[in-house]
């Protein structure tokens, strides 16, 4: 069964702190037994879905874009089939529904997503 399910978002003030966590089944968290490079993307009212940060498939590297660099840090459990996004600082900029998935091969399957709302 393919599976993505988000959790971990909320309503936070600006400054404050949340830590997104995704467990994916086996189909999208690995091929041919090797883990799959995993990333979190989000999406904002009226806008298109953006990558946020990926990493590697052992968690050896890791790329954010520029408008999170140092402020998120993406992680994963490969023996949990699970990736974690630690948000600190947050802005009102960073609201809207953050998801994971795969970086490449097939995402035509996504989940619903955790909805971040962050205030001023």
């Amino acid at each position: 069964q393919v599976q993505l399910v988000e959790s971990g978002g909320g309503l936070v003030q600006a400054g404050g702190s949340l830590r997104l966590s995704c467990v994916a089944s086996g189909s999208i968290f690995r091929t041919n037994d090797m883990p799959n490079a995993m990333g979190w993307y989000r999406q904002a009212p009226g806008q298109q879905r953006e990558v946020v940060a990926t990493i590697s498939g052992y968690g050896g590297s890791a790329n954010y874009r520029d408008s999170v660099k140092g402020r998120f840090t993406i992680s994963r459990d490969n023996g949990k089939n699970m990736v974690y996004l630690q948000m600190n600082s947050l802005k009102p900029e960073d609201t809207a529904v953050y998801y994971c998935n795969r970086v490449t091969g097939n995402r035509d399957y996504w989940g619903q997503g955790t909805q971040v709302t962050v205030s001023a």
